[in-house]
């Protein structure tokens, strides 16, 4: 067999199966499979919408849900109510998670799927998530992570199967930008996600991050886009000016994934 028939023999032994969807590489590649192996009937995605999850990734996994037939629900999550998650601890995402699962829960529940899915994959194992954590209170399976599925294979059984995402750049949610112990709220959320779109909007591709240190931004893309980004850097300045940040700094580092976990001492999960 194939990884791909593993991967539905896998989702085929769940019954009825529920998946936390967000648009990204991962789920996305489950959301395709577990509709072609299940069915209308037997599978549902869900997104969980909040402050934190950018309206660019929900229009992609909309218009991904729509072009591949995946049956596909929203539900609010909250997480921006809990104080927990506000105070942006390094087990914010454990929260956060929290929050999803208990909402994904209610309509496995109130539908009567059996199993709730997400796409945590070999590599995010050995990673600082905490909200892995909460998926395991929840009794929420991970497929990849089960197969033994590293991120590399998932790009690969995306692009066999010609989804658009098979090369996307990571997509955490916005609050991951946000330093440390610097309160989340809805509108350093909206500086980073706006001042994100612009950057993209000059040209930049690959991973980019803006990182929100209060009234300074560090914005951190691919090595190879350093040169463009500098040559737009008058007008970057003045665009997040006027987004509210005193200054701003391109990381010459370049993107790197925790780059703000470097920054702060660890918390116990």
């Amino acid at each position: 067999m194939t990884d791909l028939d593993l991967l539905r023999d896998q989702l085929l032994g769940y019954g009825r199966v529920l998946l936390g969807y967000s648009g990204g590489v991962d789920s996305a590649l489950l959301a395709v499979v577990g509709r072609q192996a299940l069915g209308p009937e037997r599978f549902l995605a869900v997104i969980g919408r909040s402050a934190s999850y950018p309206e660019v990734q929900w229009q992609g996994a909309v218009e991904l849900a729509r072009r591949f037939d995946v049956p596909l629900l929203e539900v609010e999550t909250r997480e921006l109510s809990d104080p927990r998650y506000l105070e942006n601890s390094t087990s914010r995402c454990y929260f956060c998670k929290s929050e999803l699962w208990v909402r994904l829960g209610e309509v496995a529940q109130a539908r009567g799927f059996d199993t709730i899915i997400d796409g945590t994959n070999a590599d995010d194992l050995g990673e600082h998530r905490p909200g892995l954590r909460a998926a395991g209170e929840r009794r929420v399976r991970s497929p990849f992570a089960e197969l033994g599925w590293s991120k590399a294979a998932v790009r690969e059984a995306s692009r066999a199967l010609g989804l658009p995402t098979w090369d996307a750049p990571a997509a955490p949610c916005l609050s991951s930008r946000v330093m440390y112990g610097l309160e989340i709220t809805p509108q350093r959320l909206r500086q980073v996600e706006e001042g994100e779109s612009y950057i993209r909007g000059l040209g930049v591709t690959g991973d980019l991050r803006v990182r929100h240190h209060g009234d300074r931004a560090r914005i951190e893309v691919a090595p190879d886009q350093l040169p463009a980004l500098r040559a737009e850097w008058e007008a970057v300045t003045e665009y997040f000016a006027g987004l509210g940040f005193a200054s701003v700094e391109l990381d010459p580092a370049g993107y790197r994934r925790g780059g703000l976990l470097t920054l702060t001492p660890r918390s116990p999960d």
